[in-house]
């Protein structure tokens, strides 16, 4: 496990965790709970201010959907006592939603809503904070793929960056904390799988290489960072996935083919 900071042209991200062999789909579980919510600030000027700077938002870049996502609340890493023992990550999520990441992590007034602390969650409690994911894309010719970014999206347009987006709460039948009545361990599988299924739906949208150019079980899980945007503090929680692809070297041409 490592932490450690890089700036690349300003844009900041803080490393919580660093795997470098990777960790398989075994090794990877969830705690999915409401206590890993965004906690309301308790200025009410503050919480009015989401739905303003929302509003702004959709003025400029009309239309726009407040879909949910996961919420980064933090994670236990276990290396356990025993050397067979194979190292553990256990990620603790919860509910948040596009307009509150809007309205706290990228807000003009982003540091009001920050708790003095050095403990990560605890400085975040009332930011959003939502769990993204990225691959490094690594195909069998030895080339890593790389998307550009839309000019008309409202985050880094135009910018270089690897697949990537978010894991789907509605994907495994989230809508709300409110009405989920599967079983606590049962509900916990279903979003540790969509930590790895929703990477590899992405890398095969986003490049267009075929899913069954993908190796079984292809993404293991390889960091956890905290992204920060340029003049603001952080903006979310992104886990990065290494995933390879078995054609070559035509996986390579025709992935960035479908992308530029």
């Amino acid at each position: 496990m490592e932490e450690k900071s890089s700036c690349d042209g300003g844009h900041e991200f803080k490393l919580l965790l660093s795997c470098p062999s990777g960790l398989s789909p075994s090794q990877v579980s969830v705690v999915f709970n409401e206590a890993y919510d965004r906690i309301p600030h308790p200025d009410p000027f503050l919480e009015q201010s989401i739905f303003e700077v929302w509003e702004e938002r959709e003025r400029q870049n009309s239309p726009l959907y407040n879909w949910t996502n996961f919420r980064y609340g933090g994670y236990t890493f276990d290396v356990g006592n025993d050397p067979k023992q194979q190292p553990h990550v256990s990620l603790q999520l919860g509910l948040t939603n596009y307009r509150d990441f809007v309205g706290t992590n990228l807000s003009p007034i982003w540091e009001r809503y920050l708790v003095p602390s050095e403990d990560d969650c605890i400085q975040c409690q009332h930011t959003s904070s939502p769990l993204g994911n990225g691959a490094v894309v690594e195909t069998s010719d030895k080339k890593i793929l790389v998307l550009q970014r839309s000019n008309r999206v409202g985050e880094f347009p135009g910018y270089f960056a690897f697949p990537g987006g978010n894991p789907e709460p509605q994907d495994v039948g989230i809508v709300s904390h409110d009405g989920f009545h599967e079983l606590n361990q049962c509900r916990n599988s279903k979003v540790s799988q969509e930590m790895f299924d929703s990477i590899v739906c992405e890398v095969v949208e986003e490049t267009g290489a075929p899913a069954n150019s993908l190796l079984p079980y292809g993404s293991t899980f390889a960091e956890l960072r905290e992204s920060h945007v340029e003049g603001k503090g952080p903006s979310s929680m992104r886990v990065i996935w290494r995933t390879w692809l078995l054609k070559c070297p035509a996986a390579t041409e025709e992935a960035l083919h479908s992308t530029i």
